[in-house]
């Protein structure tokens, strides 16, 4: 690890690290700079363990010796925990974020190609429930995750924490919003919606080899052109008086009850 001192928040060697409270501005700008971040020490080991190259690591000095066994070629820049608030914009209570470079979306084909159990999330946009989906997902056995256009960046830095580093783990792409059930179909995958007037309780029918589960936005919910397309909409029996669940606790039981044998 390449140790550098740094006392100026607005040092430009903090470029990768800076206003990470303006989710626009970032939400834009790490993809197209092709960068995401990783915080807390756990977070960065699982993402070095995927394959991704780190570009700098920002920090405070009592965390550099737990990092120093993974980051040997990377320059740590190194704060007081006060600098490092100014700099980022808020408190980073995990000692540590990574900056690291992107790599391309593989191909729908190659994410599908052995997934029997594959959640679709459909204009997801709060980074917060894709992060835990995909905490679900991986903690239950999912093999894919597919992104509609406007869902979430699962690599967003919100979404990367919340996840605690399973966005590093599931494998994930896009499909197309229009064309995403009909490339389903033809790659003999079931597409089952969840939906609070679903006709069909959870647990009732048989679960097909290959499933994919669509999970819409918290208001609107999934799409008529998805609900339409679906082979089965399903729903979760609720208590009187209640009509739904918060999408990343929703998705939590359904991937549960339809996880493969």
């Amino acid at each position: 690890m390449r140790v550098e001192r740094v006392d100026d928040p607005a040092d430009p060697r903090l470029h990768d690290f800076l206003h990470l409270r303006d989710v626009q501005l970032r939400s834009r700008r790490e993809p197209a700079e092709g960068l995401f971040l990783a915080e807390g020490e756990r977070t960065i080991r699982r993402a070095l363990a995927a394959g991704y190259e780190p570009r700098a690591v920002l920090t405070t000095a009592p965390w550099l010796e737990p990092l120093a066994d993974v980051l040997e070629d990377v320059p740590a820049f190194v704060m007081s925990e006060e600098q490092l608030s100014a700099t980022t914009g808020y408190p980073v209570h995990r000692g540590a974020l990574a900056s690291f470079d992107r790599r391309p979306l593989p191909p729908l084909d190659e994410v599908l190609r052995n997934a029997r159990r594959i959640v679709v999330l459909e204009d997801l946009v709060d980074h917060t429930n894709v992060g835990a989906i995909f905490r679900s997902a991986a903690a239950l056995g999912w093999d894919a995750v597919l992104l509609t256009p406007r869902a979430a960046d699962p690599l967003y830095r919100r979404a990367v924490r919340t996840s605690m580093g399973a966005v590093f783990r599931v494998p994930w792409t896009r499909i197309d919003h229009r064309d995403g059930p009909g490339q389903l179909r033809d790659e003999g995958v079931a597409l089952w919606a969840l939906a609070p007037g679903g006709d069909v309780v959870l647990g009732v029918l048989g679960v097909p080899d290959r499933l994919a589960l669509v999970l819409g936005a918290e208001d609107p919910g999934v799409s008529d052109r998805w609900l339409d397309a679906a082979d089965a909409r399903i729903c979760i029996p609720m208590a009187d008086g209640m009509d739904s669940l918060n999408v990343g606790a929703a998705a939590a039981i359904a991937l549960y009850g339809l996880r493969a044998g």
